[in-house]
């Protein structure tokens, strides 16, 4: 079980100072069965005059910072420590009657699965109900995981992945004609494809890495975002198709939500002169060791450089 050392910084900067508003923070791993929260850090400079936690309707953590002073740049830094136990692709299990498609959610579970499955973009010509069903097999029954792996492995093999620092995500159509995009962009229109076959999926932000060091995963070096399904018997399964990933080898969770909108990393407002905002920097740098909890897990980045580690 790999140890993921992670530091996420975003800077925002201005030309003259600026007052800031109310920012709204998910930086935080969740916890869980397959990644354990050892220690987390968050430094905000200028320093808040008050900052509160909370859980948001989907239990993620969410850091509320509110200002006084003004500034001409907003600097926030979260660091964590997680020991991470990948749940794979031979994890899997689904109950017999979800293992081939189609299948119906069972009474229990479908009232709480309803906004999951429920459509998010409006597609009049169904076109990504008819991409959706290139992975049904015709005339007969498939089974529900080779369905969802194999659209995992088309986005991935079948469309061109382009950064795009700016906000904002690309409609599942926009995304079909254009061909390519990015790795929030992939995510959509996998979690639409999947509702209109009648599945419950949700978006999942956080961080990729790769497990054995020696190379850079796509997406890397920013926030990550990717897929989960809900399958019986497994539970919420995730799907990486910018990497084609099945599980949570080299994926850590930060947020988990519905719709992509409510699971931004950071945000906030400011107020200032016209003009005066000039940009903003964010890095993600993660390694990764093999060793237990350090003594003191904020080191700095020359130290970490320095680590016995294998550096992603």
């Amino acid at each position: 079980m790999p140890f993921v050392n992670l530091t996420h910084i975003t800077s925002y900067h201005y030309s003259q100072p600026a007052s800031f508003g109310e920012h709204r923070l998910m930086v935080r791993p969740r916890e869980s069965f397959d990644q354990h929260l050892l220690s987390s850090s968050l430094v905000i400079d200028p320093e808040p005059a008050e900052i509160r936690w909370l859980h948001d309707v989907f239990g993620n953590s969410v850091a509320i910072a509110t200002f006084r002073r003004r500034a001409t740049q907003l600097r926030i830094e979260s660091r964590a420590r997680v020991l991470h136990n990948p749940f794979e692709l031979q994890d899997v299990h689904i109950e017999d009657y979800a293992r081939t498609y189609p299948f119906t959610y069972s009474s229990e579970e479908m009232p709480d699965l309803l906004r999951s499955i429920e459509r998010q973009h409006l597609d009049p010509h169904r076109r990504i109900d008819n991409w959706a069903h290139r992975f049904v097999s015709k005339g007969s029954d498939k089974s529900t995981l080779d369905m969802l792996t194999d659209m995992t492995a088309a986005i991935k093999r079948e469309f061109t992945y382009v950064p795009r620092q700016q906000k904002g995500t690309q409609t599942p159509l926009e995304t079909l004609d254009r061909g390519k995009g990015t790795c929030r962009d992939y995510a959509m229109l996998m979690i639409e494809a999947v509702r209109s076959l009648g599945l419950a999926a949700r978006f999942v932000s956080g961080y990729v890495y790769n497990p054995g060091g020696r190379q850079r995963v796509t997406g890397g070096g920013n926030t990550h975002a990717w897929v989960r399904v809900y399958l019986p018997g497994s539970g919420w399964v995730e799907f990486d198709p910018t990497n084609d990933i099945v599980g949570t080898e080299g994926l850590i969770r930060v947020a988990i939500a519905r719709d992509i909108y409510q699971a931004v990393p950071i945000s906030g407002t400011w107020s200032g002169f016209p003009g005066s905002y000039q940009g903003m920097d964010v890095s993600v740098d993660i390694y990764v060791d093999q060793g237990g909890p350090l003594e003191n897990p904020a080191l700095s980045e020359k130290e970490l450089m320095n680590a016995d580690s294998r550096r992603i």
